[in-house]
Parts: C-alpha cells; structure tokens; sequence
C-alpha cells in the first residue's frame, strides 16, 4: 500500500512559503512576457495535447496597437482567479458524486490536481473552466471511479473532446504524480485511534461526540482545501490541526494527552514539542491567511482582463455566450430529466439561490456556457 512518507507527494509537491511565492510569481511574469510578444496568452491545445502560444505581433501591428496595450493580471489577481476556480471545483464534484455517486475522496484529489497544474501555469494561458474539467476527469480516473469524458461532457453540456485534449496537459503539469494524500483519510485514522484511547463501546456517548467530532473537523479540512495549506504541510499535520481545533470547540477528549499516547506507542524521529510546534505555526499561518472567493464587482473586472489577455474580445465573447446558452436552454430540456434535482444554480459565474427546482444539468450547463 502507498506511504506517504515515500511518496512522490512528501518529496516533490510539499513547498516552503517562498517557494510557492516564487513558482507564482514566475509563471505571471512568463505570461507578461508572452503578452509583450504576442499580444495574448492564451495556449492553443491540440487534439494530440500539443501546446503552442499565439504567433508572435509583427511590427506594424504593435506599433499601431502600442497605445492599446493589454493589460496582464498582477499576482494577486490570479490567486482570485485560482480561489474562484477551486470553489468551483469543490461544488462540480460535489454535485457530480451524488449524482454518479462518487466518493468523497475525488474532490480533494481534483482540487490538488487543480492547485498544482497551477504552479506550473498562470491562469493568463490556460483557460481555468477547462482544466477545472480535466481535473475532476483525472481525479476520477486516479480513485478507480471512472467517468467518461462523454458522460462527464454530457452532464455539464460541454464538448467531451475539450477534457481529452486538456487530460494529457494536466498529466505532465503535475509531472505524472498522480497519488496524492489530502488530510480527509488521516482525520478518519485519528478518529478510529481517539475511540480506542477512550475505550469507547457501542452506545457510549462520548463514542457518538466523537463522531461529532469528525464531521466538524471535515468542515475544518474543507476550508484547509481551499486554500494553498495542502502544497505547504503534510496531509497528517493538517489533520491534527482540525482536530484541535474541532476539540477545542467539543472537548470530546484531553487532546494533549491523546498526542502524548501518540508517541508512546510510535518510534518517531520527532518529539511531543516538535509536533506541538508545528501544529502551532500551521494554526498561525491558517489565522492570518485569508482566501476569500472574490466578489462579483472583482471578478468582473478580472474577466474583462482576461478576456483581453487570452485573445478574445468582449462583443465576440458576448455572441458566442448568446448562442451556446440558446443551443444548450433547447438541449438541456430534453436532457434534464436523466439527471437528479440540483438546490443550487451557478451562473454567469457567481452561485446564486435556486428560487425554482431546476434540474442538476441546467444548473451547471449555464454556469459553463460563460
């Protein structure tokens, strides 16, 4: 069985604050420098997963269009962008697994895919929908719960052949490392050694606080999820950190006493101390981090941005919209009925309330078109 001590995941994909900062900032100015000679970012992919960037100005038209330069995204705004993307992430495969009942685990695995693809790439060239996509396909495919590209495609009434091409970029973006470990199976494994550290037996109350416990301390990973803590500390810490502080929310158990029963029982390279301390600054950089999903007003005006870094103006995208989202309203009421009932409607990029029970396919077919 995979060891995460071994992993590619321990020894590759763990990054230190700079690191992350540096790999960031490196992949903006690359794409700035692109805009320069090109005009545009955004890479053009093959059926085969060939990449290629636009060809570059020639000197007349960057003279005359020198007054109308295109404006990249600074670093900051390609965090919203990326924050946005994986909410997205999350609310696809959450509406996906119920309806293909899939399990959990491939949220957190398209989420990683997602935030690596990342590190190697700006937003500025590689449209986020369609890797969202491809993600969420390679993560089903990872966790042995295949979907196909024509049932994924069909229930977000987008062509099946965008996630192929996109499949193999996601493949190589993450360096064919595609075992990851999130946090979700360690906080199971400490809740299953928590019941024998209590002495727990069927029917006992604190048995039942402990399952409390960890569905709390899930919602405490969800929002770790979002956000960059999965490409800075080990899954485990990560875990141990929810459940502190989900515990100290209960006080189901004296959790400084559960850590030492820990390493009473384990030979570890490290001490009682080491751990506290890590656990500490892990707390503390959860604290004074904050990923909040932009609001509207932002990404709108970081779409206008985009649109005109990938190429595309805002009139053409404008018709473009108009005619899928007719193209797709027509389809989607003769699909929707093989599809199970959504409480939720994405579009035009921003979750609103469901005021009417549209069916899950509408749903994120109009959250898509755009």
């Amino acid at each position: 069985m995979a060891d995460f001590l071994t992993s590619t995941h321990r020894a590759k994909w763990i990054f230190s604050p700079q690191q992350l900062v540096e790999k960031y900032r490196a992949a903006n100015q690359r794409a700035k420098q692109i805009i320069e000679k090109c005009g545009a970012t955004l890479m053009e992919v093959g059926v085969d997963g060939s990449l290629s960037y636009p060809e570059p100005r020639m000197a007349a038209q960057d003279s005359a269009e020198k007054h109308s330069r295109t404006k990249p995204l600074s670093i900051e705004e390609e965090q919203c962008t990326r924050v946005f993307y994986e909410n997205k992430v999350r609310e696809v495969c959450e509406n996906l697994c119920e309806s293909f009942r899939l399990p959990r685990k491939i949220q957190a695995t398209a989420l990683i895919f997602f935030k690596r693809f990342y590190l190697q790439w700006s937003v500025m060239e590689h449209q986020p929908k369609y890797i969202t996509l491809a993600c969420i396909y390679a993560a089903c495919k990872i966790e042995e719960s295949y979907v196909s590209a024509e049932e994924l495609s069909k229930g977000i009434l987008q062509d099946h052949q965008m996630i192929l091409n996109y499949e193999m970029i996601v493949y190589q973006s993450l360096e064919f490392d595609l075992i990851v470990y999130a946090p979700y199976r360690s906080v199971e494994g400490f809740i299953n050694d928590m019941e024998e550290f209590c002495n727990c037996n069927a029917g006992d109350d604190q048995l039942k606080m402990l399952k409390t416990l960890q569905e709390t301390t899930r919602s405490e990973v969800d929002k770790m999820m979002l956000t960059d803590a999965p490409l800075l500390f080990p899954p485990g810490q990560l875990a141990l950190v929810a459940l502190r502080n989900s515990n100290a929310l209960h006080e189901v158990i004296d959790f400084d006493s559960y850590l030492r029963s820990i390493f009473s029982h384990q030979n570890s390279m490290h001490t009682m101390s080491e751990l506290s301390e890590s656990l500490n600054a892990i707390d503390s950089w959860m604290q004074i981090t904050k990923y909040e999903c932009p609001s509207r007003k932002v990404l709108r005006h970081i779409e206008r941005k985009l649109t005109s870094c990938w190429g595309l103006s805002s009139h053409e995208e404008g018709k473009k919209r108009e005619k899928k989202t007719k193209h797709k309203s027509k389809h989607s009421s003769n699909e929707a009925q093989n599809y199970p009932k959504c409480g939720c409607t994405l579009e035009n990029d921003n979750i609103t309330s469901d005021h009417e029970n549209i069916e899950r396919v509408v749903n994120i077919a109009i959250y898509w078109s755009t």
